[in-house]
């Protein structure tokens, strides 16, 4: 069973602060992110295996994009690789975006 099976998946843009490599200047940027939210229950079909993977997996955020474009300068950069997942339990204690 593929692992997408056991998510709600939802599209989402956060705001992030980064700096062109080129021009050295910082913007705010839109960036692409899908929420995979852990489903309430084991989808039918689900084998052992299947359950307990189904146990162990978290909601967590995944990145889309991987470049930018620089709003001064307008050269492409990648974004850093660093945080491509974020797990949803390590935003808590963080500032919403609405705030």
């Amino acid at each position: 069973m593929d692992e997408r099976q056991f998510f709600i998946e939802k599209p989402e843009q956060r705001q992030s602060n980064y700096q062109c490599p080129r021009c050295r200047r910082a913007n705010d940027y839109q960036v692409r992110w899908v929420r995979r939210t852990k489903k309430s229950q084991v989808p039918s079909g689900a084998s052992e295996r299947d359950r307990k993977l189904f146990d162990k997996v978290r909601d967590h955020l995944f990145r889309i994009d991987d470049d930018l474009t620089c709003k001064t300068c307008g050269k492409r950069f990648e974004i850093p690789s660093h945080q491509a997942l974020v797990f949803l339990e390590e935003l808590e204690g963080l500032p919403k975006d609405d705030e």
